[in-house]
């Protein structure tokens, strides 16, 4: 692959990433707001609740809980998947990394001249820089996709919560 093409992906990889970002914002202030009407909304129920228990919402208090640890749960499993799908990458690379050292380290040991062995460090070198900006810009891709998989459960609960509330 070419140094342009491996170029023209970081970039496309970068725009996608960002353009992750601001869709991911916009969910999170989605969400925010979804739940500040269901707390809204919730609070009101409670305060009748108090009111007049007899006349009090006994299902819709119990759900308080019980759908925030269905969501949490849920969003701890789909960061849990994640990160341990991130850690398994991770570790490939940790390993490809080490057999380009050793390549390296075996063209500068058996290098002819000083400029063959630092020509040979300068290549490693440059090509170190190229794959560790390409894991940057994938690391920050799916600590996004993680961060978006995590927030979904959550933000799903607060949106049907909120529709549901609103009667």
């Amino acid at each position: 692959m070419t140094k342009m093409t491996r170029s023209g992906r970081a970039v496309r990889r970068a725009a996608a990433t960002a353009s992750d970002a601001a869709a991911h914002a916009a969910n999170g202030a989605d969400m925010m707001r979804a739940a500040s009407e269901v707390i809204a909304a919730r609070m009101t129920i409670l305060a009748n609740g108090l009111a007049d228990p007899m006349k009090a919402d006994i299902r819709e208090m119990s759900l308080m809980g019980t759908e925030k640890l269905e969501a949490m749960g849920a969003s701890a499993t789909a960061l849990a998947g994640a990160l341990g799908d991130l850690a398994g990458r991770a570790a490939a690379s940790v390993m490809a990394e080490a057999d380009h050292v050793a390549r390296a380290a075996s063209e500068m040991a058996s290098a002819r001249t000083p400029q063959a062995a630092l020509s040979a460090q300068m290549s490693w070198a440059m090509g170190w820089w190229s794959r560790a900006s390409s894991q940057a810009l994938s690391v920050n891709a799916e600590l996004l996709k993680a961060q978006a998989e995590a927030l979904k459960p959550i933000h799903d609960a607060a949106r049907a919560n909120a529709r549901r509330l609103k009667k």
